[in-house]
């Protein structure tokens, strides 16, 4: 069914939570929830991004329903945020009242830019000793965020997420935002919206977090997502509940998808099981057209990689990890990637590649997997915390990209006499321009420039004495071993071969 006027509603507003590691974007987000998440994240960092459902008193007196999402602060999950501040309609920009603007303040900034999206600030951690908010102004200020009353239009609030101040204000703020913006969609046509996480359940199969933006999903429907297609016979809210139907602006879960639908990527509903498999035969089409394969140069040593997590936001996050660790000498080649725990057949795609690893995040390793890796010798690492997996691949990267031979030059000098010439041994005088000539020093014979021959240094004097080395500015003579006859006017240069 096509929107019309007629059909198109008020639909509750959905809010991406962004900011740097460690400002408090979890402790809001408990804070408004009355719940705690921050305590059952390892290290106390959010990895995962998740939907949450609030309603709030609004200064009309009405209950208000607002979506929030909960973005990962850590770099590795930069896509995480950007694909949260795709679906989202109206961003949180949290920024630390004691630390002002951070790094992924900047990288939240410019995905909140980047999608256009209207957002208000919260400058959290008032509480604080070291709170300074004219200080945090002044900082968003350099970085091209000006505040309402700081020379600027963008809506802000100073708040502590821990003891609540300033938080039912922030949330005013929010549905004013929501009402100026007037977003608006049509119940009556088949939902539509975005996949924002998934993972596979041990008893239910393979499980969907997803956003809805657009219409009302309920059983007896198809989504697909990418190639993937789930009936919505099992559906539930973000509390685990099982619903019979949602509509736009609420997460829920769809249960029971035939592969892992992509994460970010829109998922639609159909009536139909054929306009359904349409779908994914177009995108398939698409997809093929689209897949580009990388060619690596023959000298660049690749390491092939297992991957195995949780959840489809942690493998994305892998991914990026990974690619930004690789150089010019090695790359990673994902050879399998998906989620669950580590099982035997993950072991056993390793080990068809020689010094391939395993890793696991955020998931368990099967006692079956873990005895097939110890009998075949394959690396099977187990991670909870992002900077922990990061600082073994840099350990492994170090371990295994090879050393490459290179010329370090050591002295130059210039040849101003020729003396004599027996067989390949030469006679010269000659001046040490920069650096020092020593004995068994191989030379590069230079003539206007250009290399013409290479040769070694046999014999050193100064002032008639004979000398190991000779430094700069000081003259010399030299019997060199070479090919080629030099002439006065060539240049030497020795050097030692080093590995780097």
């Amino acid at each position: 069914m096509k929107d019309t006027n007629q059909n198109l509603i008020e639909r509750p507003s959905i809010i991406a939570v962004m900011g740097h590691i460690d400002h408090g974007k979890s402790t809001l987000l408990d804070y408004i929830r009355k719940t705690n998440v921050t305590e059952r994240e390892a290290g106390g960092i959010t990895q995962h991004l998740s939907a949450y459902e609030v309603n709030h008193e609004g200064k009309d007196g009405e209950v208000h329903r607002i979506t929030f999402l909960d973005t990962p602060g850590h770099e590795a999950f930069r896509a995480i945020r950007t694909r949260g501040a795709r679906v989202a309609d109206i961003g949180i920009l949290v920024v630390s009242a004691e630390d002002g603007v951070k790094p992924q303040t900047i990288e939240a900034l410019n995905s909140l830019r980047e999608a256009n999206m209207p957002f208000v600030v919260a400058i959290n951690k008032i509480d604080k000793p070291g709170a300074n908010i004219e200080k945090t102004k002044q900082n968003l200020a350099e970085n091209d965020v000006y505040l309402e009353g700081y020379g600027g239009k963008v809506p802000w609030v100073a708040i502590s997420a821990k003891t609540g101040d300033g938080v039912s204000e922030l949330l005013d703020l929010l549905l004013l935002v929501a009402e100026l913006e007037e977003f608006k969609a049509n119940p009556l046509t088949a939902a539509s919206g975005f996949v924002i996480e998934s993972n596979l359940d041990t008893k239910k199969g393979i499980v969907a977090t997803a956003i809805i933006t657009d219409g009302t999903i309920k059983k007896g429907l198809f989504a697909v997502c990418g190639n993937s297609i789930s009936p919505t016979r099992i559906l539930e809210n973000f509390l685990g509940k099982p619903i019979n139907e949602a509509t736009f602006s609420s997460p829920i879960r769809i249960i029971g998808w035939d592969s892992q639908p992509l994460v970010g990527e829109k998922f639609i509903c159909f009536s139909d099981k054929k306009d359904a498999f349409a779908e994914i035969e177009k995108y398939s089409e698409i997809k093929e057209k689209t897949d580009v394969m990388e060619i690596l140069p023959t000298d660049v040593v690749v390491i092939p990689v297992v991957l195995k997590a949780d959840t489809s936001g942690s493998l994305e996050a892998l991914l990026y990890e990974i690619t930004k660790l690789a150089n010019d000498r090695i790359k990673f080649k994902i050879i399998l990637s998906n989620v669950g725990p580590v099982a035997e057949n993950d072991v056993k795609a390793a080990g068809a590649h020689l010094g391939a690893l395993v890793i696991g995040f955020h998931t368990k390793v099967e006692p079956t997997a873990a005895s097939l890796a110890l009998r075949i010798g394959i690396k099977v690492e187990s991670f909870d915390i992002i900077y922990k997996l990061t600082e073994w691949l840099e350990e492994t990267l170090k371990e295994r990209t090879p050393s490459i031979e290179a010329e370090e030059v050591t002295g130059k000098a210039k040849i101003l006499k020729f003396f004599s010439i027996t067989k390949d041994k030469q006679i010269l005088g000659g001046k040490v321009e920069s650096g020092a000539i020593s004995v068994n020093e191989a030379v590069k014979i230079m003539r206007r420039d250009v290399e013409i021959a290479r040769g070694r240094i046999r014999e050193l004097q100064m002032q008639k004495e004979k000398t190991s080395s000779v430094p700069e500015d000081k003259e010399f003579g030299a019997m060199i071993e070479a090919k080629i006859e030099i002439a006065p006017g060539d240049r030497i240069e020795s050097f030692t071969i080093v590995n780097k």
